[in-house]
């Protein structure tokens, strides 16, 4: 406890949470540090796919950036619709369920929640990515680095939601002002400067080929997007009004990344930046207009600061999905509660864990993860968009058909964009998200099953009266006479009249030596003696406990079995753990009953 204390503080009474919730500024650093970090490797991505068609296909990297920034405005202002009509959090699985039905809405929670643990695992392997890219000599311990990087955020969230917003504010705005000032500095250039000579391309060798690799740019390029719908998912995170202030969130984020997005994208073209494994695109531009002075170090830090913490909407983010999920019965039921922070710590250490399973896979590779990246996002933007068209259509109200039609071009928009992205990424990886989508939905739907098939069986509404048991049958397995047995034997007693204690004999001389002792120590308790041949304590045990269940089949059996307790945590080492084996067993044993008698040593 002392050691949980330290890390993640005091724990928060339930009637402060009001106090817990977030104002804008510190919103659009929590919900938007995903979107806006994108724009550190977007351009990047979109320069990978154009360039594999010949470096004459660099040309077309402004317009694939002006058809994405139209993207983000197309599903930014579908979102400012879902936040006010859904005021208490309008994710995608509760707009897709509402609307659309339960498969539907489960696919969009189940393709969100992938993202969630994509979007940690790209975050964090880019950002380390352009630590390494600043200082290669790191590069080797990228691994390393993105796990250690994971459970400093873990921690940050454990902490508390306005706790983690202090400490990831920051950044964040560091991130954006850098960038503001590469593109003030970069423009001027452009301006001021005379421009360098065009380079010598080399062109493509077809004409269908350019036309797939300029899709493929664009579906790498739309990873721009991933994170936009993470105010729509917050919108209770906020201040009152929550739906007024998430809207607003929204439209500054919206804003600002189709700024430095767009800008970036500018410059790069500009300035003949060429993709390459060794220094990302973002480095290399800041380098071409600052050299690798002390605002390129402020560019590479702030970059890897964002993109490391952007990880972090997928932490605010992921657990409140699962936390509704799991109300819902979709998931486990432990993902629901909130911890002694008031945050679902179970859905943020869950998170983690999948998250760095991930790492250790594809080793922190950003491109290689990339492909993986989009498919869920895209799928979850197009469910809640279709489930928003019908939610005006079924509501109406003012304004309807102009809010209908808005949440119809988003819906149409992502689908196709979702298409093209499942296309041009498939055979590179997007195939294990296109499965892994109804695998999840398969896994929600049998957890639901068993929730409801358990609500049904513990049901009292058709309770007609419980059966009383027959005869109570109480067993007491020993490993010989000691003080914890003879304590045993006190309370098995207090239970029942048929009390018989149970030695298995492994050893035939020790077996004489306790029945010797018995009789003067056994309190009128028969000494029942099992042979095992081959040395196993427990089988012997269990089939005797069938034979009795089988002599009284409308009774009950107790196993009550006789524990020391050590003094200090590290003796439990020096001793067996049968006892645990055996209530481990006795669980799954239908009329079969195990209880612990501790006797607690002091040294």
């Amino acid at each position: 406890m002392s050691i949980k204390s330290f890390l993640i503080g005091s724990p928060i009474e339930s009637v402060k949470e009001k106090h817990e919730r977030l104002t804008k500024t510190m919103g659009l650093a929590i919900f938007s540090s995903d979107a806006m970090s994108s724009v550190a490797y977007a351009t990047e991505e979109i320069l990978f796919a154009l360039v594999l068609a010949g470096t004459a296909m660099i040309n077309y990297s402004l317009p694939v950036a002006c058809g994405i920034s139209a993207l983000i405005a197309i599903v930014a202002m579908s979102y400012y619709q879902t936040i006010h009509a859904y005021p208490n959090g309008g994710g995608a699985y509760i707009v897709a369920k509402d609307n659309l039905g339960t498969y539907p809405g489960l696919i969009a929670g189940a393709a969100l929640l992938i993202d969630y643990v994509l979007t940690v695992t790209v975050s964090v392997s880019a950002g380390i990515a352009a630590i390494t890219s600043a200082f290669p000599v790191l590069h080797a311990h990228n691994v390393v680095l993105c796990l250690i990087s994971i459970g400093i955020i873990m921690i940050g969230n454990l902490r508390g939601v306005r706790e983690s917003a202090k400490i990831f504010s920051v950044p964040a705005y560091i991130f954006v002002g850098a960038l503001l000032l590469l593109i003030v500095f970069g423009l001027a250039k452009y301006f001021t400067l005379p421009h360098p000579p065009a380079p010598e391309f080399k062109h493509a060798t077809s004409d269908i080929l350019p036309v797939f690799v300029i899709l493929r740019a664009f579906a790498s390029g739309c990873a721009a997007l991933t994170g936009i719908e993470a105010v729509a998912n917050g919108v209770q995170a906020f201040r009152p009004p929550e739906a007024k202030n998430a809207g607003i969130t929204l439209i500054w984020m919206a804003v600002i990344l189709g700024t430095l997005f767009m800008g970036i994208t500018f410059l790069a073209d500009h300035f003949g930046v060429m993709p390459n494994e060794s220094e990302t695109v973002l480095s290399q531009t800041a380098r071409a207009i600052f050299s690798k002075g002390i605002i390129y170090y402020i560019i590479q830090f702030s970059t890897a600061l964002i993109l490391i913490l952007a990880a972090n909407t997928s932490f605010a983010d992921f657990p409140r999905l699962s936390s509704i999920m799991a109300s819902d019965r979709f998931l486990p039921r432990q993902l629901s509660s909130r911890g002694d922070k008031l945050v679902f710590s179970n859905g943020i250490l869950i998170l983690g864990l999948f998250s760095i399973i991930l790492i250790v896979i594809f080793r922190g590779d950003t491109h290689a993860l990339i492909p993986l990246y989009a498919v869920g996002v895209f799928t979850a933007f197009t469910l809640s968009q279709a489930g928003m068209v019908k939610h005006w259509f079924v509501h109406k109200g003012e304004g309807w058909r102009k809010s209908a039609v808005i949440n119809g071009v988003g819906a149409v928009t992502t689908a196709v964009v979702l298409v093209v992205i499942a296309m041009t990424k498939f055979m590179h990886g997007a195939w294990i998200v296109i499965i892994a989508i109804p695998g999840l939905v398969y896994l929600t739907m049998k957890i639901h099953e068993h929730y409801l098939a358990v609500a049904d069986q513990l049901s009292t509404e058709c309770l007609t009266g419980l059966r009383e048991f027959s005869h109570h049958t109480v067993l007491i397995p020993i490993s010989g006479i000691q003080m914890a047995v003879l304590n045993a034997i006190k309370y098995a007693k207090a239970l029942s009249d048929d009390v018989s204690a149970v030695y298995v004999c492994i050893n035939p001389v020790e077996t004489e030596r306790v029945k010797a002792k018995w009789d003067a120590h056994c309190m009128g308790v028969p000494l029942v003696i099992l042979e095992s041949p081959y040395r196993s304590v427990i089988e012997p045990l269990v089939d005797y406990i069938e034979e009795v269940k089988a002599d009284h089949r409308d009774g009950v059996i107790t196993v009550v079995l006789p524990e020391f307790v050590p003094g200090k945590w590290w003796h439990h080492l020096l001793h067996n753990q049968t006892a645990l084996l055996i209530k481990g067993i006795i669980l799954f044993k239908k009329g079969v009953v195990s209880t612990s008698v501790p006797f607690h040593l002091t040294k």
